[in-house]
């Protein structure tokens, strides 16, 4: 009787992704015949039929979807023993997966980063920008340790932990604001050029629900899907935009209007799978993002975060 290896099932995994044998050899790096002689190798060592060969596609069979699940949470786990062996609880050396939301990188992600590598060089840290329901979808596929997005209904399985509360308001040139200013009516942004994110931005959303609840139909000359090229036009220019506050924190020559009334604000939390495993690298961050917030002096969290998981909302944040 043959012997069950990991290799089968990757292979498996492979051919059902691609839905053929050749595309999947490709990937695989080895010759279609060995890959087809695997798979029956395997068939015969469970002796059930995995795959329906009769199609134009290769399709998995009724016992192939089943396996396959199985298969992909096996290797899954395996590939969270593999790391849990290798993680040195000292932290001299380690690895973090990080997906944040766009947002984030204008005036969070640079001073965690620099946070992380004064406090633990030997860590490193791939970090992935991407969209909210990405950062989920990939911390259950266990691609990511960590996510830093926004409280929503979140898909079943994610755990999210309140960092903060994100405010949002009025951003413009500093050169352009009064020393002390006094909040601004929502009613007079009518009189404001507004550079804002583009659609495709949950935060734009969230900025256009505020207009509509308000009545109030924006004059927006620019749009752009880049943090950065918003804060570069209204440095330049006397464009006003909606970012939230911390953002000035780290750019002097820009500065925050508050509005009156204010835009509603948005709970920051940490995102990571129920019952995965935490190594030291992914600890160490949890405890040095509560740090800096707190250091920081951003707004503490609501004591209770919305309770149930769902599914996602319609628009991805970011």
């Amino acid at each position: 009787m043959a012997v069950l290896e990991l290799r089968h099932l990757r292979y498996l995994l492979a051919v059902a992704e691609h839905g053929n044998f050749t595309r999947a050899a490709e990937d695989l790096h080895i010759s279609q015949p060995t890959l087809s002689q695997q798979i029956k190798q395997l068939e015969r060592t469970l002796g059930v039929q995995l795959l329906d060969r009769t199609g134009r596609t290769v399709r998995l069979t009724d016992a192939g979807t089943v396996y396959t699940d199985h298969a992909r949470r096996a290797l899954r786990d395996l590939a969270a023993a593999e790391r849990a062996v290798h993680d040195v609880q000292d932290l001299s050396r380690g690895h973090l997966r990080l997906g944040v939301t766009p947002t984030f990188t204008a005036y969070l992600i640079g001073p965690l980063t620099a946070e992380l590598h004064t406090r633990h060089p030997g860590v490193s840290l791939t970090l992935t920008e991407t969209t909210q329901d990405r950062i989920e979808a990939a911390l259950l596929a266990d691609d990511l340790d960590l996510g830093i997005a926004f409280t929503q209904p979140h898909l079943p399985g994610i755990t999210p932990t309140p960092l903060f509360t994100e405010t949002l308001s009025l951003v413009t040139a500093a050169q352009h604001t009064p020393t002390t200013p006094h909040p601004l009516p929502a009613h007079a942004l009518k009189d404001h050029q507004l550079a804002l994110l583009s659609t495709d931005f949950a935060t734009r959303s969230h900025i256009d629900v505020y207009f509509a609840d308000h009545r109030i139909a924006p004059r927006i000359t620019v749009e752009a899907n880049s943090i950065q090229a918003l804060t570069e036009i209204v440095r330049r220019t006397d464009l006003t935009t909606v970012l939230p506050d911390a953002i000035t924190h780290d750019h002097p020559h820009l500065a925050p209007i508050p509005l009156d009334p204010p835009l509603p604000a948005r709970t920051v939390t940490l995102l990571h799978r129920q019952s995965a495993y935490r190594s030291a690298a992914t600890r160490a961050f949890t405890q040095l993002a509560r740090d800096l917030v707190h250091t920081r002096g951003y707004t503490p969290p609501p004591c209770r975060l919305p309770s149930g998981n769902g599914s996602t909302e319609s628009l991805p944040a970011r």
